[in-house]
């Protein structure tokens, strides 16, 4: 028995370092084009929902940027597993799921898992939670990009020389304790404060880390106007929504603008129209409308 408990545990270990060395070995899109359909925005939605329930993720938060785009965002405990192992693992705990009516028919599209598990340098297996979301949506293809990314391109992802990185974050307050940073953004997301709604929190187990999805109302960094301007070509990156707050300890943080943005639009123009210029000004205002919400 012993000797059969060894080979099994041998077989095993092989196993994850295969899938582990898997995830490192190809090129990848920001976000799966999962199905098309003629279905409208809230019939497709709910058949969303039922899909990615059934195949064991839980719906956090849903969002409606406006009447032809639905946005559902979904976590279970593989992700938030996942999050738990990382720095700052809070930022890919979940998936972001668009439902978009566009061009008379109605796409199904989410943030591709192992791209986003590269571009936050997350630690662990990510298959499953890629095997759980192509069985729950599909596959068609893979889209967002000119071209896609290596694992050690996402890794070390900067938009431009002199560009940030992952780790060039945002640091928006910090606070006597967990407690109180998270009473905290609670409180200034219920306001509305700089415009900022919550769509959603998940808390990661065994950490002091949570993170909120929220909406932006004013300004450039507007979400409306995100998608107004940037996101009219080509299969939607809706699922670019809604952006993050990461409360990890004492401290608030968030991805710098100039990335999180970069990463879902990888292939994104710097001049011109329906181009980066078309909203220059948006990581700064999206900076300070956080700042408003996590201010004691």
């Amino acid at each position: 028995m012993k000797i059969k408990s060894l080979w099994l545990a041998g077989v095993l270990t092989a196993s994850l370092m295969a899938s582990s060395a898997s995830a490192f070995a190809a090129n990848y899109m920001p976000f799966v084009l999962g199905s098309t359909s003629s279905d409208s925005v809230s019939v497709a939605a709910d058949k969303t929902k039922s899909a990615l329930t059934e195949n064991g993720f839980e719906v956090v938060g849903t969002y409606k940027p406006n009447a032809d785009i639905e946005v559902i965002i979904v976590t279970n405990e593989a992700l938030k597993q996942l999050a738990a192992q990382s720095k700052n693992g809070g930022f890919g705990a979940m998936e972001r799921v668009s439902i978009v009516k566009r061009n008379g028919q109605t796409e199904v599209s989410y943030t591709n898992p192992i791209y986003m598990w590269n571009v936050y340098r997350m630690e662990g297996n990510i298959a499953p939670v890629q095997a759980a979301m192509e069985k729950a949506l599909g596959k068609q293809k893979e889209f967002g990009a000119e071209s896609a990314l290596s694992a050690e391109e996402l890794r070390e992802y900067h938009y431009k020389f002199m560009m940030p990185y992952f780790d060039d974050l945002d640091e928006l307050a910090e606070y006597g304790s967990y407690e109180e940073a998270v009473k905290t953004i609670e409180a200034g997301l219920a306001a509305g404060k700089g415009g900022v709604t919550k769509v959603y929190r998940i808390d990661i187990p065994g950490k002091e880390m949570t993170v909120f999805g929220v909406t932006f109302a004013k300004g450039e960094g507007a979400d409306k106007n995100i998608l107004t301007q940037i996101d009219q070509n080509g299969a939607s990156h809706a699922a670019h929504l809604p952006y993050e707050i990461l409360v990890n300890e004492d401290e608030a943080i968030a991805l710098n603008g100039k990335f999180r943005i970069a990463i879902n639009w990888p292939s994104l123009s710097m001049m011109g129209s329906g181009s980066f210029m078309s909203i220059a000004n948006a990581p700064d205002e999206i900076k300070a409308a956080l700042e408003t919400v996590t201010e004691k």
